[in-house]
């Protein structure tokens, strides 16, 4: 069949510094999703995207060409009304585990489809596949009878939800232009407007340990896929959030799901409650629920409630013990002093090499392996006082772990004058620095 379209014509048109036609768009994504446009073509017009930018209709275009490469899921059945939370991704960021069952405690329906960890950031069904019996993979029918049921549901998103993104995904990785706005934004949303939520909350982490490590390019971000949610007709609000310094006190597996449970028991670390919080007011807010305040189900245990029978229906036993790393190795501080940086990067790498992620889809992951800090910028420190405990089944990946931590934290002497960061060398003097979990809201 003939093509309505060249390939190299539509290339040629955006590395000219002009905007894509419609008609252009839907062919490109489509022919591409066919095999019809090789993969250098697309590699070519990805860059072209990535230097010459698209403007706001072009990338509202290209995203609903890429949910029309696929299927779509429809909510309407339920007696309830639907809210959904994308995170960009950071370290320590355990939120959907305890943000699902507590939006649900409040009668709406939390249809959570998530992934798997790739690289320094944590997968949540990496976290949740720790349980034991847990299984991430349900079909549609489960799915709907979970979410009517219960109330939520973390699974694994099918693989009919926008295919050409899936290819395209794979390919930006490997020519530079994962970096492209328009591009990360419509890989995004189309999944999530394809999933069908009527309300979306998007997460979007800014700095060390952040896909966007700049506030400017955080909230490019975050405005570029709130108008996307937006001319699809979903109720799309964005938190901009800090990601420099790690979420809660764990990043691994097994840690974080404890961790989440703390939460769920009305305890846990403070920043994970607060932003736990903040985006299950904004997910109530757009389902019509904005005169109930999420932290009492969490005081009185109807969130935990929610979550055991959440874990329960996808064959994960509640009370089961977690795995725990069979080995640990302790970092402490070398002298008395204030912790002025622990670097959410840092900690991410090496919760990576200690088994906690994987480099490739395919790798295994150790559900015991990660790193727990016992201290937060900020804090006081005493000389020997343990600031970090690695956990790992295989402990010949201690070293490459510490060499991930050198220079990731500093403590600075009680006075505030330098001391001696992880690496040996004189530590800024600095205060702690601005550690703020909601820095922003985007709508």
């Amino acid at each position: 069949m003939s093509e309505a379209f060249d390939a190299v014509d539509v290339i040629c048109t955006k590395r000219d510094h002009h905007r894509l036609s419609d008609e252009q768009i839907d062919w490109v994504v489509d022919a591409y999703t066919r095999g019809v446009v090789a993969h250098e073509q697309m590699s070519a017009l990805a860059m072209a995207i990535l230097l010459n930018g698209m403007d706001r209709a072009e990338i509202s275009r290209w995203t609903a060409a890429m949910i029309a490469s696929g299927q779509r899921m429809d909510f309407g059945g339920l007696s309830r009304r639907t809210a959904d939370k994308h995170s960009t991704g950071g370290v320590g960021d355990k939120i959907t585990l305890p943000l699902a069952p507590l939006v649900a405690a409040y009668g709406v329906a939390v249809p959570q489809l998530s992934g798997r960890g790739l690289g320094h950031t944590g997968g949540t069904l990496d976290k949740l596949e720790s349980i034991p019996g847990w299984r991430a993979d349900l079909d549609n029918a489960a799915m709907m009878r979970q979410l009517e049921e219960v109330g939520a549901v973390i699974c694994a998103a099918g693989s009919g939800l926008a295919p050409a993104d899936k290819k395209l995904y794979a390919l930006r990785d490997v020519t530079g232009t994962v970096e492209a706005i328009p591009l990360i934004a419509s890989s995004i949303m189309s999944k999530k407007i394809a999933e069908g939520t009527g309300v979306l909350v998007l997460d979007v982490k800014v700095g060390t340990g952040a896909f966007m490590k700049t506030e400017e390019s955080a909230r490019e971000l975050a405005e570029t896929m709130v108008a996307l949610g937006q001319d699809a007709g979903v109720h799309t609000v964005a938190l901009l959030t800090g990601m420099s310094t790690p979420l809660g006190r764990t990043a691994g597996n097994a840690l974080e799901v404890r961790e989440s449970v703390e939460v769920l028991a009305g305890g846990g670390p403070a920043d994970v409650v607060e932003l736990t919080v903040a985006l299950a007011r904004e997910m109530l807010a757009g389902a019509g629920v904005d005169d109930v305040d999420p932290a009492d189900a969490l005081a009185d245990g109807r969130a935990m409630d929610v979550w055991r029978r959440m874990i329960a229906a996808q064959g994960g036993d509640p009370d089961a013990e977690l795995p725990v790393a069979a080995e640990t190795e302790v970092v402490t501080a070398p002298h008395d002093g204030v912790l002025t940086r622990l670097d959410a990067y840092a900690v991410g790498i090496a919760a990576w090499r200690l088994g906690a992620g994987r480099a490739r889809q395919d790798e295994p992951v150790q559900a015991g392996a990660g790193v727990e800090w016992h201290a937060r910028p900020g804090d006081r420190v005493s000389a020997g006082q343990p600031l970090l405990t690695l956990h790992t089944d295989t402990p010949e990946r201690f070293g490459r772990a510490l060499a991930a931590l050198e220079g990731g934290w500093e403590v600075a002497d009680q006075d505030g004058s330098a001391g001696q960061d992880s690496g040996g060398r004189p530590g800024p003097g600095e205060a702690a620095p601005d550690v703020r979990i909601v820095i922003d809201r985007i709508a």
